[in-house]
């Protein structure tokens, strides 16, 4: 018998090939304005990514999906879709999104039989949805029967491993300082998690204005090495 929740954390390894090593929404902005130099700056604007815009857009989107795949009200997740996309105003943040779902949905279709993914993917095709990674990690997280917290806590984490590898690369750090932000920050997504499971569907979309221009800064960058 596979063990669920091990399974569904193949999806937070950052070699988990959805593209998310091309995206830094916004973080490689405040790279090039110096205000993100060594492990502190980073850590800073990390804490402030995770709690300010995460928890209130892909955290929620993620917790209310799942209790619409409880329900069996797809047209709840559909809706989901549209929402994440349309609040997302950065158009490099809002087109990475969608091509970071899209694959997401097409690895997880391989891996997985799940007839959701399969009508996602078709709606994608047929351009009535857009995609986004957050709807096809909660997907897997019920059809592996995780529970709802666990599965946002480890959606969570997967998108702060990612940043981290990035900004390894980017300011740069050693790898050993990315594990220590890594497991610093794992108090953190507890309570980004615990504030995720007491919010509504009306706390959605709530954004740092601060994290939302730089990731519309960004296509003006003089280097880059991110496409978001």
């Amino acid at each position: 018998m596979i063990d669920r929740a091990l399974a569904l954390f193949q999806l937070c390894d950052s070699n988990f090939p959805t593209g998310s090593f091309s995206h830094s929404f916004g973080m490689e902005t405040y790279i090039q304005e110096n205000l993100i130099f060594d492990k502190e700056s980073f850590s800073k604007w990390l804490k402030v990514y995770l709690h300010e815009q995460l928890v209130y857009s892909d955290g929620l989107a993620s917790k209310l999906a799942y209790e619409a795949l409880v329900e069996d009200e797809l047209d709840k997740v559909w809706e989901l879709d549209r929402l994440l996309t349309v609040q997302n105003l950065a158009r490099e943040s809002r087109v990475g999104t969608q091509r970071m779902g899209e694959q997401m949905i097409t690895i997880v279709e391989a891996l997985y039989k799940i007839p959701i993914t399969s009508q996602y993917r078709q709606r994608i095709k047929e351009k009535r949805s857009f995609g986004h990674s957050a709807l096809a990690f909660t997907i897997v997280g019920h059809y592996l029967q995780v529970d709802k917290e666990m599965t946002i806590r480890y959606y969570l984490y997967s998108t702060i491993a990612a940043l981290v590898q990035n900004a390894v690369r980017a300011i740069p750090l050693g790898q050993t300082t990315g594990q220590q932000i890594i497991h610093e920050f794992q108090q953190e997504l507890s309570v980004a998690t615990a504030n995720v499971m007491k919010l509504d569907s009306i706390d959605f979309g709530i954004v740092s204005p601060g994290l939302e221009l730089a990731q519309m800064q960004h296509e003006r960058v003089n280097i880059r090495i991110f496409m978001s």
